[in-house]
């Protein structure tokens, strides 16, 4: 599985001991996640935040969008937010910059489409 499958299956993940696992394979511990709803660190803090985003949006799910481009330790991507199958009701931008392990240091999150 590549990181942006990584990603979204750690957003996705609804139950929350599987979650927090997911969490810390993928983020240093003292990794940031930015975006215009949330501002936090570390893995209890991002996990929070994706248990929150589930809640808003109950039975949606998340999927790679078309766009992924990475060089040295950074990456970008794009992401939808729908009914599985169905089109999104959300699409956004992350940014996420690697540390040496490979683990994410930090995500730049930017909603291009937000339900209304």
């Amino acid at each position: 599985m590549n990181l942006v499958e990584r990603y979204v299956a750690a957003w996705n993940e609804t139950d929350a001991d599987a979650r927090a696992k997911a969490v810390a394979e993928l983020w240093t511990e003292d990794a940031t996640y930015t975006d215009p709803l949330a501002d936090v660190a570390g893995h209890a803090g991002i996990a929070a935040v994706i248990e929150g985003a589930q809640g808003m949006f109950p039975g949606l799910v998340f999927t790679p969008g078309e766009v992924y481009d990475a060089h040295h330790h950074i990456a970008r991507f794009t992401w939808h937010l729908g009914p599985a199958g169905g089109e999104p009701v959300a699409v956004g931008f992350d940014v996420v910059e690697l540390a040496e392990d490979g683990r994410i240091r930090k995500v730049l999150g930017f909603l291009d489409k937000v339900p209304a």
